[in-house]
């Protein structure tokens, strides 16, 4: 269910900092549209932190409406509170998501036995709802190291990663612990393909809010063994997955969407708008893409 790729969905704002409910609809459906494998609202490329427990719940009501079941829907329930994360889990369990994709929690930063009890106990409380774990140290202050993924990957509905660590070699000592079931998914695009060259099986992509039908693509030829074809596309769309996140994400990628016309560019503080040095290269990526034209010319249409 969670092979190949899936998109880390920005959750699009109005002007007066209301959710922009129509352009959410019009954003899945768009995912929908291009095959992507599988859709992620309410993670940290959504804006989560920003989000309250209606908003949350609204966001991932609003993707299960219009992905119709045509994809899963990998739900955002994560936090440093285990308490909480277990009742927002929970809301979302009952709202028939897919699975749910949990990050690690942040600034209290648990040893690694509390992190394997905190895994542990969310995924008690909502089984046999499939849990996908999500590391990104980077963020949280913690890694969740091999060791305590090959533990949790013993307990029945966890059912993989999100590997964010940045490294490779990490990387490789999780695919060669756990079972051949265990879905290892790479957490950061330019990394994808050297994750799947090792046996991962996809990623959670923030470059496919942008493009969605070549990631899905980009994926698929990986899957398939086809890694001349995968390179090919990586190397195209490297510029963009590193402008992605010149500044903290999701500012590129909004502010990317927004030149597209795929959404009005608004962000939650503490984030905001990136620099004028970062648009100018968002922009410049986007042209040598063609991502700018082709998208203003189907809209024309």
């Amino acid at each position: 269910m969670f092979t190949g790729c899936g998109t880390a969905l920005v959750t699009p704002f109005r002007r007066d900092g209301s959710l922009d409910e129509a352009t959410l609809r019009r954003l899945v459906r768009r995912q929908v549209e291009a095959g992507i494998d599988f859709v992620c609202p309410c993670g940290t490329t959504g804006e989560s932190p920003t989000l309250t427990r209606a908003e949350h719940l609204r966001v991932v009501e609003i993707t299960l409406e219009e992905a119709k079941g045509k994809v899963p829907v990998v739900a955002g329930a994560g936090g440093y509170n285990t308490a909480d994360v277990i009742s927002l889990a929970r809301d979302l369990a009952a709202m028939r998501v897919d699975g749910i994709v949990s990050v690690s929690p942040y600034y209290n930063k648990p040893t690694q036995e509390g992190l394997y009890q905190h895994y542990k106990a969310i995924a008690a409380s909502i089984a046999p709802l499939p849990v996908l774990l999500y590391s990104v140290q980077s963020r949280t202050g913690v890694n969740v190291e091999a060791a305590t993924v090959k533990r949790l990957s013993e307990i029945d509905n966890i059912v993989g990663i999100k590997e964010a660590s940045g490294s490779i070699t990490q990387m490789g000592q999780i695919l060669n612990m756990v079972p051949d079931s265990f879905v290892v998914l790479s957490g950061d695009d330019s990394m994808a393909l050297p994750l799947m060259a090792l046996g991962g099986r996809g990623f959670i992509s923030v470059i496919s809010n942008q493009t969605p039908a070549e990631m899905t693509q980009l994926a698929r030829l990986c899957n398939e063994g086809n890694f001349s074809a995968a390179r090919a596309l990586h190397r195209r769309y490297l510029a963009l997955m590193e402008a992605n996140f010149i500044e903290t994400n999701p500012g590129p990628v909004k502010a990317a969407m927004g030149l597209m016309g795929l959404l009005e560019p608004v962000w939650r503080l503490p984030l905001v708008a990136p620099k004028a040095e970062t648009m100018a290269r968002l922009q410049s990526i986007l042209e040598s893409l063609g991502l700018v034209e082709r998208v203003h010319a189907a809209a024309r249409h």
